[in-house]
């Protein structure tokens, strides 16, 4: 099922091809040398989103990053492969209380500059652009 899209990816495979999100840095948590995070601030923009459910949380995370990989790869109204923009995000939701994690996750996806003012529609109807204010995100 992920075959032609991972196709896609491998001959789209150049470092320099990914665009990575720009971004300013707030903190920077090091130990011993090694990155743990960054807090990171993005500007308002718009980005393609999708909300899983399964039973358990990677789960969720993995299929609705092949979602987003299949609107990447071909799967939307321009027909054509968008780009990769890193990072990825996935939002943990948790209950109301806010004292679980739930097993819902939304997995999000950074449309290239190029796409911000008219991003290619998903052809799957899971997949929603969404126009995000200022975000705070943390990154490893």
């Amino acid at each position: 099922d992920m075959a032609e899209p991972i196709q896609q990816l491998t001959r789209n495979n150049n470092p320099q091809e990914r665009q990575t999100i720009p971004f300013t840095l707030i903190q920077r948590r090091e130990k011993l040398g090694d990155l743990l995070y960054e807090k990171r601030q993005y500007g308002k923009a718009k980005w393609a989103c999708i909300k899983m459910k399964e039973k358990q949380y990677e789960q969720s995370i993995c299929l609705g990053f092949m979602k987003l990989m299949r609107y990447i790869c071909e799967q939307n109204s321009s027909g054509l492969y968008l780009g990769i923009t890193i990072p990825i995000v996935t939002i943990v939701h948790t209950n109301e209380s806010q004292s679980e994690m739930s097993e819902s996750v939304t997995v999000a996806y950074y449309l290239p500059e190029v796409l911000q003012d008219e991003p290619p529609h998903p052809f799957d109807s899971d997949i929603i652009i969404e126009e995000w204010p200022s975000t705070i995100v943390y990154s490893r």
